[in-house]
């Protein structure tokens, strides 16, 4: 168990040297406008509550996997504190990759459930893919892609919210095999 262990943090370590220099942690607001240019993605930001944002999530796994992520909360526009994510995962899986993320909330009770300080994803959360020219259905019970036959944002679904929730994200880079079940714990710290 230990060198399994061992060789999880490996690959979360190399996922993260990998990706550093590719996108920086701290660039928020570059992050924010990357998710504002899908028109899909768009709407969210007027009609929302708030939204949480992680510029950087880096993920990795060999049968056991896990990721790790900061982030900022705001609502509307203004910060309201920090955020963090972690994930773990078994499962068939095997590689690294690194994804920005974004959660929006529909409305307060949505936005208070956030940063009750231990909320969690389950198995059965959602993500839309938000890439040029490609979508896909993201979840922890696996992923399904495809080339986008709608309009030029690269989604191919119509998305809405889920309790409360729309979560995008956008692939910035590795390569992951996954058909893993797990979920997302994330932590909230007011400014």
């Amino acid at each position: 168990m230990k060198l399994l262990t061992a060789l999880i943090l490996s690959l979360l370590s190399f996922s993260f040297g990998t990706h550093q220099a590719a996108a920086q942690p701290k660039d928020y607001s570059s992050t924010i406008e990357l998710f504002r240019s899908s028109p899909v993605v768009e709407k969210f930001f007027a009609a929302s509550y708030g939204y949480a944002v992680f510029p950087l999530i880096g993920k990795a796994g060999f049968v056991v996997g896990g990721s790790y992520g900061k982030g900022q909360v705001y609502r509307g526009d203004v910060v309201t504190g920090t955020t963090s994510v972690i994930e773990g995962s078994i499962g068939f899986q095997a590689g690294g990759q690194a994804f920005s993320e974004i959660i929006f909330f529909q409305d307060e009770r949505a936005y208070r459930e956030f940063i009750s300080g231990s909320f969690e994803f389950d198995a059965t959360a959602q993500a839309v893919a938000v890439t040029a020219g490609v979508s896909a259905q993201a979840g922890t019970t696996g992923t399904s892609a495809g080339v986008s036959t709608g309009p030029r944002t690269g989604i191919q679904a119509e998305t809405g919210y889920v309790k409360g929730f729309a979560t995008f994200v956008h692939a910035q880079g590795g390569l992951m095999y996954e058909f893993s079940v797990g979920g997302q714990k994330f932590t909230f710290q007011p400014l």
